[in-house]
């Protein structure tokens, strides 16, 4: 059998772009348990109440949820557990150093398979205040009204 190429989207935390302000993205590997692999393959995975952060200078990814694999036995992982994330000690330096400024997190924004190996897609976020998401709505309402128009007046 051959070995597996291109992007396979597991699961995407598409709720982050909306309670956050995105300002730079990594690329980190995951440390996993066999059965976590074998959920993930199948699709499996909630990103929602997901964070990373720094401990004894390694980064942890917190909160993901990867249910248990039916077809495991006593072997099965903890859904809940902390994963390690797996970047070069570069971009641990860099990331921890700009986490330490007041109101920045990390959030997860995507888990996939990359080549045959689980990568996260991890992002040094901001939080929004209600106003901005409101804001946010109004104008992607605004530029759906707008392109609606254009439609219209095109098929005239």
């Amino acid at each position: 059998m051959g070995k597996d190429t291109g992007r396979k989207l597991v699961a995407s935390n598409r709720k982050a772009r909306h309670d956050y302000h995105i300002e730079d993205t990594y690329e980190a590997g995951l440390a996993l348990w066999g059965t976590e692999v074998k959920a993930l393959r199948a699709g499996r995975c909630s990103l929602v109440d997901g964070f990373a952060q720094f401990t004894d200078g390694e980064l942890w990814l917190e909160g993901v949820h990867i249910p248990e694999y039916t077809q495991g036995t006593w072997t099965n992982h903890a859904p809940r557990r902390k994963r390690k994330l797996l970047l070069h000690r570069e971009e641990l330096d860099k990331i921890e150093g700009k986490i330490r400024e007041k109101g920045r997190t990390i959030v997860p924004l995507a888990v996939y398979f990359k080549d045959g190996r689980a990568k996260v897609e991890i992002a040094l976020a901001t939080g929004k205040k209600l106003y901005d998401k409101r804001q946010a709505l109004r104008e992607r309402q605004d530029k759906r009204e707008a392109d609606r128009a254009m439609h219209s007046r095109s098929n005239r």
